[in-house]
């Protein structure tokens, strides 16, 4: 993983929640919730929060005496994600490092991530801490992309800056987002974190834009493939984001575009 992979500062904050939320996250964040929230959990905590996506959909869910915990690596996600939601008391933001986390052995009922162990530097470190801060028999919930070619606009849009860009193509999507996708790899990193009891699920959705400039926009501007399109072509993120939408356009379509979108879901206990 390049150093630019885990960097969300800036406008993408913003651009990552405009753009990317709405065409890709919500319907796994939906899910995610309600796994989360089918134990009756009062301690949660989740990791990796990025802009907010699933305490929008896990808040209101919650029973009134829940206490639950948001974290991210990267604080100017947090802000953001904080300031998108309702005041709430049973809300705490905190910055937080999902392989180092601040709190007590047995602390929560749940630890869940929604697409945030692909960017841990070391997975099984990050595993074995949502294990310690769990309680006995409490669940560690996470999701993680499946492979690039089976999700659409992604690989379509790698692809796109691969011809324009051939002699050193943008590799990010596909190196880090969906680049954590061999479900025994998974399976084996989560045991040997000291889980003995995992499942995993793969889901299939469909991701749904008004126009084709909008995913152009959401990767282009709203993830850490901007920086490596703005190292190849300083001074033209917006033509580059342009041409992209362009030949996105010409592929499904100058109205409404939709594509295939695939990820895995894991539920491990602490036994």
């Amino acid at each position: 993983m390049s150093a630019s992979d885990k960097v969300f500062a800036g406008s993408m904050p913003a651009a990552y929640d405009t753009w990317l939320v709405p065409l890709i996250f919500e319907d796994f964040a939906a899910d995610l919730a309600r796994r989360v929230v089918d134990g009756d959990p009062v301690r949660i905590l989740e990791t990796a929060a990025g802009s907010g996506v699933v305490p929008r959909a896990l808040a209101p869910r919650l029973r009134a005496d829940a206490s639950y915990t948001i974290t991210d690596l990267n604080q100017p996600m947090l802000d953001w994600a904080a300031s998108r939601q309702p005041v709430d008391h049973r809300l705490a933001w905190q910055q937080a490092d999902a392989l180092d986390l601040p709190f007590a052995d047995g602390s929560f009922d749940v630890v869940c991530c929604q697409f945030g162990v692909m960017f841990y530097p070391d997975r099984v470190a990050g595993y074995r801490e949502a294990r310690r801060v769990l309680k006995q028999g409490g669940r560690f919930l996470f999701n993680t992309w499946d492979r690039i070619q089976a999700n659409d606009l992604p690989r379509d849009i790698t692809a796109v800056l691969a011809a324009m860009f051939p002699e050193d193509p943008p590799q990010f999507l596909a190196r880090t987002p969906h680049g954590y996708h061999d479900t025994a790899k998974i399976e084996a990193d989560v045991r040997a974190s000291g889980f003995g009891d995992v499942a995993i699920e793969t889901l299939a959705r469909e991701s749904r834009a008004a126009r084709a400039r909008d995913p152009a926009l959401a990767y282009c501007q709203g993830t850490p493939l901007r920086a490596e399109i703005e190292a190849r072509a300083p001074g033209r993120l917006e033509q580059v984001t342009d041409q992209v939408a362009a030949i996105l356009a010409t592929l499904h379509g100058e109205g409404p575009v939709s594509g295939r979108i695939q990820a895995h879901v894991v539920v491990a206990r602490r036994s």
